[in-house]
């Protein structure tokens, strides 16, 4: 039995990845923005957390210490899109986006690093959306659709950003001798109220994908998709 720290638990992929960690028998402490979900569990205990806050984020971190439960497996999977009709940058939705997806992540994650396992995993649920290596994912599932491939460009953004920060906790991971492993993770374009109905996967199949890397012990610093390897 494990315990996992999943963020933004109340729809979508972190609702379903929630609902699976319980069903295989672990303990889940999750996040909403308002510190309530409509389904509960035993072993589910959740904390109102705003990426975008600083007292959010320390009022919340602070509160699961004090538990002294110590996390085997982080779970970043709170994400916002806000630009998804814009082609160019429109600075305030750049903003806006950088404060969930990468600044609050990342101040989130550097206050309950203490609290994670020596043998602990770290997954931040990314998007080849931010990948650098050629044509993403994402933008050939969105060719086949209605939308433009070249939409949501501070989403993509952010995405990059954070698979960078995956890598450099890994390497700082490395230096320290500490064994915990980092991942990014494509979850797929996925039918939510981000991913839009004409997504082609359902939350609880990226949910199984993301759940079987997160039990596992992976090769640290990577990017996967489906088990394998992603470009970055």
């Amino acid at each position: 039995m494990k315990t996992a720290l999943i963020t933004g638990i109340s729809r979508g992929i972190g609702k379903a990845l929630a609902e699976k960690f319980l069903t295989e028998g672990h303990v889940v402490i999750g996040t909403s923005l308002s510190g309530t979900v409509d389904f509960s569990h035993e072993k589910l205990t959740v904390h109102q957390l705003d990426l975008t806050s600083s007292q959010s984020i320390r009022v919340c971190t602070e509160a699961i210490k004090k538990s002294d439960t110590k996390i085997d497996i982080l779970v970043n999977n709170a994400g916002a899109l806000f630009d998804e009709e814009e082609t160019n940058v429109i600075i305030d939705k750049l903003r806006q986006t950088l404060e969930v997806n990468l600044i609050g992540t990342i101040d989130f994650t550097e206050h309950i690093i203490h609290a994670i396992n020596k043998d602990g995993h770290i997954v931040n649920v990314s998007s080849s959306a931010g990948s650098l290596g050629g044509k993403s994912l994402t933008e050939i599932e969105f060719a086949k659709s209605s939308h433009f491939p070249f939409h949501y460009p501070a989403y993509k953004i952010s995405k990059a950003a954070l698979n960078m920060y995956t890598r450099t906790l890994a390497a700082r991971f490395i230096n320290e001798k500490t064994p915990v492993v980092v991942s990014s993770v494509h979850p797929g374009w996925v039918k939510t109220s981000m991913g839009g109905d004409g997504a082609p996967m359902l939350p609880v199949e990226a949910a199984e994908d993301i759940y079987r890397l997160a039990i596992s012990q992976p090769e640290t610093g990577q990017f996967w998709f489906k088990g394998e390897k992603h470009p970055w």
